[in-house]
């Protein structure tokens, strides 16, 4: 056995060994799989094999469709079969809802390659004679769907890997995982220590109990899952003796989805009297084995499935399938540098292996040789949950994902479960004033403020909910009087040292600020793409506050320690710095009334230390909202004493709350970007219009400057523009194709309704050459066409007087 590598990968299912044959693709080949048992001895052997596009993130479905395209590839490489069956699939709309679903999924596939299409019941029909489609609107057929041998499969990707210089050792048990002060890894086996650069948790099943071996806890849970192949089904014999084969079909009112097995079937399902398995911990001994059947758990769902699909009713089972697949809080994958770690690698809670397992090796392995990926990876990033996160909360959560696996996401829909959980000192004040929550982060928000006998429930839509007129009240509040929030739903960051400003120079793309001023600007990658943007504010020559989206906590800080300098001291303070925003025309009285410090000369993008009430506080003048606006940071334990304050001294003046989603409709006013949806790692500052915080002339050779220089000097190929959209009861939400004279040419990044304007607003990317004031396109929102008239004027405040007189 070898005693050294460059990277070990724990975990020999199809993840592990994906990533291992990306790894050498990519031209890394001291590279090494080390696996307990056999390859596929965890959920790999006994999954049912299916693979999809479909997925809620654009990005995560581009990736599935990269793992499909990916198969016929290993099959040329390594000359071994992965057991493709292409058949194409179909999934079923029962109600107007699901069909809306569908609709926008397919308006994204436009601009994304992905050839699927919306279909009748007659034409489901034809497709997929099996199904009966009594009460079924329509569905999405999509010609990629299939099956194939996970086996085989995993066993392709093992030799690819080998012939591109991999070690695969079987039957080598991690005992444990110690790091050396260098960074690097000894991995401690039953055969002997591996010394490695790098180690990559792929360990499926058992990755809780490997990360455990690093002091590394992974918010994953795996769910017992059963699906049941039958004997012989007539109609299924006569299509293969035809010449043909059955597609796919998802029914999600079902909780099922469906694929011809043999000259039978195959159906799994989804239930929601489900069960998690190893709840204290996966046994070492577990592998090729399954669990009990248990048709009661399944009695409805077998029910419904019957009249789905008559077939099956008359068809025996031939065998069951029961066993445990793992999932993330969320559904998606737990992928990237672990943060707070040095050279430990996550490759796990890939539920869907053989529609994600391809994309997942493609980016960690980018991530490792080229230091970022191709695209933004968010939604699976395992920052995405931050060192807040346990066991008590991951499994409802993952409960729930399981149970709405088939479910129809809604756009503004907020999950109950394992909530509340973290909550600020204002949570009782704001629920007892009508508040209706949502979560960032694990953390409570208020998304709205209902009032009088309106109830406390968004309803979950594609089209305007009933937080409408609640949304407008608040926007008419702040645009007309001042409207207050909390501002624990940005990230917060100190940063403090004699070098503290030089390396805020190297990190930051923009201007650091001198004392008492505040500066915008965005972060780069090495590439020259947008991995923060973020506020900077000098409370002194030596110390600064740094402000950005708090859901990208654990995401900023795994960067910032990665490039920190000696002798910064530098500190997430989100949940210790906390306080409020006050926007509107009155903000200025409010807080004036509220200090003894005069602050009639407190200009835009001023920041002080003002004592607010009894509260000792930091306010810089500056508002998302695009008005006149202040944001007054103080400690945690005296944020009440500042809501006192405020609140108090904002009743003259016709004070009200406001959440998330006036928020989200106030800055559509000015155009303002928000993060992981105007700028995100897909983007760069000059498509989106952030270059113009971009310090250039700064004597200082930033992370991704030449980057920057080389595309200010070309010019970006596509930009970020408004767009005011005549749409009806439905605004854009992100992804609707923007089309052209007959094509796709760009698609929306988000938008929504403008209250105060009383008008539908998208934001998204066009050519630049076509990006002018006045330009007539069609946006595709729910399968129809929208007129849209690109606009460069801002819709309040377009000199900035207010925001900045």
């Amino acid at each position: 056995m070898k005693t050294t590598t460059r990277v070990a990968v724990i975990g020999g299912g199809v993840v592990g060994c994906s990533v291992l044959y990306h790894l050498t693709k990519l031209g890394w080949s001291d590279v090494m799989l080390i696996e307990r048992s056999e390859l596929t001895s965890g959920s790999t052997w006994h999954a049912a094999g299916g693979f999809h596009t479909l997925n809620g993130d654009t990005n995560m479905a581009a990736l599935q469709g990269y793992t499909i395209k990916l198969y016929k590839e290993l099959e040329e490489i390594t000359g071994m079969s992965c057991g493709l069956h292409h058949v194409g699939g179909v999934t079923l709309a029962e109600t107007q809802e699901r069909f809306d679903m569908l609709k926008a999924e397919r308006a994204k596939h436009r601009f994304m390659g992905l050839e699927t299409e919306i279909v009748s019941p007659e034409e489901i029909k034809k497709i997929a004679p099996v199904t009966n489609v009594d009460g079924i609107i329509g569905g999405l057929y999509d010609p990629l769907d299939g099956h194939l041998d996970p086996s085989g499969t995993t066993h392709a990707y093992a030799k690819a890997a080998r012939m591109g210089g991999a070690t695969i050792e079987t039957h080598c048990k991690v005992i444990e995982t110690n790091q050396r002060p260098d960074g690097t890894w000894d991995v401690v086996t039953n055969k002997g220590t591996i010394h490695a650069e790098h180690v990559v948790n792929a360990g499926g099943l058992w990755a809780r109990e490997v990360g455990a071996m690093a002091g590394v806890y992974f918010p994953l849970h795996p769910m017992e899952h059963q699906y049941i192949v039958t004997d012989e089904v007539p109609m299924i014999a006569e299509i293969i003796d035809a010449g043909g084969e059955h597609p796919h079909v998802m029914d999600p009112a079902g909780e099922s989805y469906l694929r011809q097995e043999g000259r039978g079937l195959c159906i799994g399902f989804y239930e929601q009297p489900c069960k998690p398995w190893a709840v204290d911990g996966t046994p070492w001994d577990f592998g090729h084995e399954l669990l009990p059947d248990d048709f009661d758990k399944i009695e409805d769902s077998i029910a419904f499935a019957y009249k789905r699909f008559p077939a099956l009713e008359a068809a025996g089972v031939k065998s069951v399938i029961h066993g445990p697949f793992t999932f993330a809080p969320d559904g998606n994958p737990l992928v990237g540098p672990v943060p707070g770690m040095r050279n430990y690698w996550s490759a796990c809670a890939v539920m869907a292996g053989f529609s994600q397992g391809g994309g997942v090796g493609l980016m960690l392995a980018q991530w490792m040789v080229e230091g970022e990926c191709e695209r933004d990876t968010f939604a699976m990033d395992c920052a995405r949950f931050g060192d807040w996160i346990t066991p008590g909360y991951t499994r409802p959560k993952v409960i729930e994902n399981y149970q709405k696996r088939f479910s129809i996401a809604y756009p503004n829909e907020e999950l109950p479960a394992a909530r509340p959980f973290r909550t600020t000192p204002m949570y009782d004040i704001f629920d007892g004033m009508g508040a209706v929550w949502g979560a960032q982060y694990g953390m409570e928000v208020p998304n709205y403020f209902a009032e009088g006998d309106e109830p406390r429930y968004e309803t979950p839509s594609f089209r305007r909910s009933n937080a409408f007129e609640a949304t407008a009240r608040e926007v008419k509040a702040v645009r007309e009087n001042v409207g207050i929030n909390e501002v624990h739903n940005f990230g917060k960051y100190l940063v403090k040292g004699t070098g503290a400003r030089a390396w805020l120079d190297r990190i930051m793309a923009g201007r650091v600020p001198q004392p008492g001023r505040l500066s915008l600007t965005p972060m780069l990658s090495p590439k020259g793409r947008l991995i923060g943007d973020f506020t900077i504010s000098c409370l002194s020559e030596d110390e600064f506050q740094l402000t950005a989206s708090y859901g990208s906590q654990a995401y900023h800080m795994r960067w910032f320690l990665q490039n920190l300098d000696a002798g910064i001291h530098l500190e997430s303070i989100s949940d210790t710095r906390n306080g409020f925003q006050i926007a509107g025309p009155k903000a200025r009285e409010v807080l004036q009334a509220c200090t003894r410090s005069d602050i009639s000369d407190m200009r835009f993008m001023d920041v002080r230390r003002l004592t607010v009430g009894m509260a000792d506080c930091i306010v810089q003048r500056v508002s998302y909202t695009g008005d006149l606006g202040y944001e007054i940071y103080c400690d945690l334990p005296s944020q009440r004493a500042l809501w006192d304050a405020l609140w108090s001294a904002g009743q003259p003046h016709g004070m009200k709350p406001f959440g998330m989603r006036a928020m989200m409709s106030l800055r559509l006013d000015k155009f303002f970007g928000s993060w992981l949806r105007e700028f995100s790692p897909d983007y760069t500052a000059a498509e989106t219009g952030l270059d113009r915080f971009i310090s250039f002339n700064k004597p200082v050779d930033f992370i991704g400057r030449a980057a920057a220089e080389a595309e200010r000097d070309a010019g970006p190929a596509r930009q970020l523009c408004a767009f005011e959209v005549a749409a009806d009861d439905a605004d854009v939400v992100a992804y609707e194709p923007i089309w052209l004279d007959g094509a796709v040419v760009g698609f929306c990044t988000s938008g929504g309704y403008s209250h105060h304007a009383e008008k539908s607003i998208a934001l998204g990317f066009v050519p630049t050459e076509k990006a002018k004031e006045g330009l007539e396109a069609e946006i595709e929102i729910l399968g129809k066409m929208y007129k849209a008239r690109l606009i460069t004027q801002p819709l309040f405040d377009a000199d900035g007087a207010r925001m900045r007189g």
